[in-house]
């Protein structure tokens, strides 16, 4: 017999808001025109485009369509960690949010979230030959001699797993799975939320 264990968890949901994804996509090019704190970081950090990852820390306070979001997420945010089994006293809070606007051929190279539980990230307009976000497993450095895997293995045995964003899809992960944003092949600017509950 041969069982699965240490499960990673991978939650995917739509949404189901178009009037929502409007007013976030205006909301997201307005910062990206206003916010010059934040256009200097991406500058000085090579990020393709915009993000406020490091200059606005209040959207939900700051915008009536981030507030909204945030009432979604949260009910996602603690389905998730119930499908996780954790024990915690109360549901998972926003720890922080922020928007990216990503030009055609940016990408982000493989990261984590430290100091959260869970991380997740909204599409809000996904055009054309958008990269896939990948996600890594967790044991591949404690892998040493194993052999690749058919291209055919079922997903839970593959090495990475991609996931090709589409508007309105919410991903969550427990914050310590490794991810990329892979270059994508179009010109037009993606459009994403990402947010971090402790």
């Amino acid at each position: 017999m041969t069982r699965s264990l240490f499960a990673t968890r991978l939650h995917e949901a739509d949404l189901g808001d178009e009037a929502l994804l409007a007013d976030l996509a205006h909301s997201i090019r307005s910062l990206a025109e206003d916010d010059v704190a934040g256009q200097r970081w991406s500058r000085d950090k090579g990020y393709r485009g915009y993000t406020s990852y490091a200059s606005l820390d209040d959207l939900p306070r700051r915008d009536p369509a981030f507030a909204d979001l945030s009432r979604h997420l949260v009910r996602h945010a603690a389905a998730f960690a119930s499908d996780c089994a954790f024990a915690m006293p109360r549901k998972p809070r926003i720890d922080s949010l922020w928007v990216n606007l990503l030009r055609g051929g940016g990408h982000h190279s493989a990261h984590i979230h430290p100091h959260s539980i869970i991380s997740g990230t909204l599409y809000v307009e996904v055009p054309p030959g958008t990269g896939a976000i990948r996600f890594e497993d967790p044991r591949l450095p404690m892998m040493m001699a194993a052999p690749t895997r058919h291209e055919d293995a079922p997903e839970e045995l593959q090495p990475f797993v991609t996931v090709q964003p589409r508007p309105g899809l919410i991903l969550l992960w427990e914050s310590w799975l490794r991810h990329e944003v892979l270059p994508g092949t179009g010109r037009a600017e993606r459009l994403s939320i990402s947010f971090n509950f402790a």
